[in-house]
């Protein structure tokens, strides 16, 4: 009889530890999404926003790999820096804090609590490891630098038109990617190229239209699921014309081999 109770306190101890520990797939609401958004930033111009940056990669850097319509799904599944101590020196360089470099670990806590623990519906993105080594590959797989580097698009300070990069884009990768501006400012004259995202598939990983025919073309700002990412950077779809792709500072970092 003694038997029987210790194991059935062990057992207790055990699923009230699993439960605090949050492990496993989102847990409460409707956590329902069709697609992920590979988010990748132009760091010059997250620079030109702030005005004060040390340091900018000159190369498209991860922002962050989002399910649309979805986010913060599971409070208790907290960012363990550990889990990802092996590709730590790729995320470093590929996925870095733009704003604020010394902070990478924080930004990476902040895109895994609120979008990873959504991915991780997927047994491609179920742990945090795979959810950051997946963006990773996903990441080098659209190779965004080189591919526009590929069509002669490269930073100048000589104007672009938006659909220079839409129609490059969409011939390398087969899929209309959306495009996000620094909207001109009083005493600027074009907007400023900051963010591309290139959509995946939820069930196989494979790119996807970012939007649909008919299906209207909203700016992150406006679009509320993200607009507390869309705001960090004041960015917006950007619109038909002329934009600026603007040259990285003196001292970048170069992108790597």
């Amino acid at each position: 009889m003694a038997s029987r109770a210790v194991r059935g306190a062990l057992l207790g101890w055990a699923l009230a530890l699993c439960w605090l520990s949050g492990a496993g797939r989102p847990r409460s609401g409707n956590h329902e999404w069709k697609k992920l958004i590979l988010t990748q930033l132009w760091p010059p111009t997250v620079c030109e926003e702030v005005h004060h940056c040390s340091h900018s990669p000159d190369y498209w850097t991860i922002h962050g790999l989002w399910p649309d319509k979805v986010e913060d799904c599971n409070s208790s599944w907290h960012f363990n820096i550990n889990e990802i101590k092996d590709i730590f020196q790729d995320m470093n360089l590929y996925w870095p804090d733009v704003k604020h470099p010394s902070n990478g670990s924080r930004f990476w806590k902040h895109e895994w609590e609120k979008h990873g623990t959504c991915a991780a519906q997927l047994d491609a993105l179920d742990s945090e490891r795979k959810y950051f080594g997946k963006s990773l590959e996903l990441y080098w797989q659209l190779d965004l630098t080189r591919v526009l580097q590929k069509f002669k698009i490269e930073p100048s300070i000589n104007y672009y038109n938006i659909t220079d990069f839409k129609d490059a884009l969409t011939r390398i990768y087969g899929v209309v990617p959306k495009i996000q501006c620094l909207s001109s400012q009083q005493g600027e004259e074009v907007q400023v190229i900051g963010q591309i995202e290139l959509c995946f598939t939820k069930e196989d990983l494979r790119l996807r239209n970012c939007t649909e025919p008919g299906e209207p073309l909203l700016s992150s700002r406006r679009n509320v699921w993200l607009a507390g990412e869309a705001a960090v950077y004041n960015m917006e779809v950007c619109e038909d014309g002329p934009v600026y792709y603007p040259p990285p500072p003196k001292k970048p970092g170069s992108m790597p081999s």
